[in-house]
C-alpha cells in the first residue's frame, strides 16, 4: 500500500476501551499524526477535566489540527487519527471523517485498566468518575454511552469499523491496514 486511502480516522468506544493506544499506534504504522480528542474538548486546568472548551471552539480548532500544519503546501496532509469521542461535535467534522473505528470491551476490563491509569496519572481514581464510566453500558448517567455511539455510528456516512472483545492492539492496526488496502483497490 503506498499511501493509506483514509485521511481522517476517528478511534472511538467507552472509557477504558484502548481509544488512545490503539490511535497512537495505528498514527505510528501509518505516518499519521496522533491526536487526543480530549485535548479540544477540556480547558487546560489543574485539576484537569472539569472546565469544557465551547462547542464552536473545539470544533474549529479540531477540524483546522486534523488538516494538519503541512495542509497548505500542495503536498497534502499526513492522516489525522482522533482518538476519543467526536460525537455530536457537529455536521462538518462528521463529514469530514473517512473511517470511524468503534471499540467495545468488556466491562470489568475497561474499569481495571481505567483505575489503573488514573492512580498512575493522579495517585488515585475520582470515585465520581469511575462511577460515570462504569455506566457507559446502560447509558444512565449524561454524556458518552453506548447508546449514544450506536445511534451515531448509524447515522455515519463514512467507513465504520468495529473491534468486539480484548485483541492485541497490533492486531486491530493490522485488521485497518487490511481494510485499507482492499479500500484502496
Amino acid at each position: 500500500m503506498t499511501a493509506f486511502p483514509f485521511r481522517r480516522i476517528n478511534i472511538v468506544g467507552a472509557p477504558g476501551s484502548g481509544t488512545s493506544t490503539l490511535a497512537c499506534a495505528l498514527a505510528t504504522a501509518i505516518g499519521g499524526r496522533f491526536i487526543d480528542a480530549d485535548d479540544f474538548y477540556w480547558k487546560h486546568t489543574d485539576p484537569p477535566f472539569k472546565d469544557k472548551v465551547d462547542a464552536a471552539t473545539r470544533l474549529s480548532t479540531l477540524l483546522f489540527a486534523m488538516e494538519g500544519p503541512d495542509a497548505g503546501s500542495g503536498s497534502g496532509s499526513l492522516p489525522a487519527v482522533v482518538a476519543g469521542s467526536v460525537c455530536g461535535w457537529g455536521e462538518p467534522l462528521e463529514t469530514a471523517l473517512d473511517l470511524v473505528v468503534f471499540l467495545s470491551v468488556p466491562t470489568p476490563l475497561r474499569m481495571q485498566r481505567i483505575e489503573a491509569r488514573e492512580r498512575a496519572r493522579f495517585g488515585r481514581a475520582d470515585p465520581a468518575f469511575m462511577a460515570w464510566a462504569a455506566q457507559y453500558d446502560e447509558g444512565v448517567m449524561p454524556g458518552r454511552s453506548r447508546a449514544r455511539h450506536e445511534a451515531w455510528l448509524g447515522q455515519l456516512t463514512c467507513r465504520v469499523m468495529r473491534f468486539d472483545g480484548d485483541q492485541p492492539v497490533q492486531d486491530r492496526v493490522q485488521a485497518i491496514l487490511q481494510a485499507a488496502a482492499r479500500h484502496a483497490c
